[in-house]
């Protein structure tokens, strides 16, 4: 998979620093969370999407982590970061085993697969 990322030799040298720092802490947040846990759900309030995903964590009694930032008004620029760094458009952000699985469907289309339990015994 290519995604579409403006080159660096296309910045100009003195905002790559700007964009580098930019929101940075969220991003590694959300990375130490990845690498200290198997299945890390990424959602924001008023959102009934990464819910459903901890609902159906719950309902097969799956441990995870719960990173919350704000809700549709707040907080809205530090979670675009994460979006920018994902490609990820939409929230939750669910990662199994360090994986990018998707959203709340794609996680119950995994469960309801049995995927999802192989990536956690594997």
């Amino acid at each position: 998979m290519t995604r579409s990322v403006l080159d660096e030799a296309s910045i100009h040298p003195a905002i790559r620093q700007t964009i580098t720092d930019s929101h940075a802490d969220i991003v590694r947040e959300v990375q130490d969370a990845i690498a200290s846990n198997k299945v890390v759900v990424v959602g924001m309030t008023q959102n009934p999407f990464p819910r459903k995903a901890r609902k159906a964590l719950d309902a097969i009694s799956a441990p995870y982590k719960y990173l919350e930032y704000g809700s549709y008004l707040g907080q809205w620029k530090r979670r675009n970061a994460l979006k920018m760094w994902t490609g990820w458009p939409t929230f939750p952000m669910i990662f199994v085993n360090g994986v990018l699985v998707g959203g709340a469907n794609d996680l119950q289309r995994l469960i309801d697969s049995g995927e999802f339990a192989r990536m956690i015994a594997g």
